[in-house]
């Protein structure tokens, strides 16, 4: 059985679009349908974390957000592992933070390249990759949400990330998926997904997943 580290922040996480709304499901999160679209032939580990970013420290949370620091750790604690699927980047367009997709995509290469490392490192074969760009941001009846993240530049740059993210994946050489093919936010906060849509991007990496690991 094939084992598969999914990388993400809240939307990995599950979280729900309505303020206060409970967390989606196992079965509703992207990784759930991932694993279930793989009928028993792959363990799918979901590593979702509401806020993280790529490379970026936000001081807003108790719980380390910089996903460049965090990830040699769950490599060595989940490994070996047959594939990484990174989706992470729509938090560092807040304006606090990296602020542009064009560099989201270099933290996304970041990490590409911290996933090779750690395999060199420890001698192992080196995992599938894929980096899927998140389904961009858009206009919210929430009265916070879009403010915390720049307004609207940031939805701008959000639909920037596929272009940018195909380009570095292009780059190194790994595969790529553009979430926004099957999935966008709902409008309660224009940054979360309800649940079919977080279901929508799980079951879409399927085929792509299958064929990378020849399932």
């Amino acid at each position: 059985m094939k084992t598969i580290l999914c990388y993400g922040d809240s939307l990995t996480y599950g979280a729900n679009p309505i303020p206060g709304g409970a967390r989606h499901p196992h079965e509703d999160r992207w990784p759930g349908a991932l694993e279930a679209g793989l009928v028993g032939t792959a363990r799918v580990i979901a590593e979702g974390l509401g806020g993280r970013t790529t490379v970026h420290d936000d001081w807003y949370a108790d719980a380390d957000r910089n996903g460049a620091r965090i990830l040699p750790t769950l490599l060595r604690s989940h490994g070996p592992l047959d594939m990484v699927i990174i989706m992470l980047g729509t938090n560092d367009l807040k304006h606090f933070l990296g602020a542009t997709a064009l560099e989201a995509s270099y933290g996304v290469r970041r990490l590409v390249q911290i996933v090779r490392a750690h395999a060199a490192a420890e001698r192992l074969a080196l995992p599938k990759i894929i980096i899927v760009a998140p389904p961009p941001l858009c206009e919210t009846v929430h009265p916070e949400m879009l403010l915390h993240f720049g307004g609207q530049p940031a939805i701008d740059q959000s639909k920037m990330l596929p272009h940018y993210y195909r380009v570095r994946a292009e780059e190194e050489g790994v595969a790529f998926f553009d979430a926004s093919e099957v999935a966008q936010p709902d409008a309660s906060d224009g940054v979360h997904l309800d649940a079919a849509n977080t279901r929508a991007i799980g079951a879409g990496l399927v085929p792509l997943v299958k064929g990378l690991l020849g399932l």
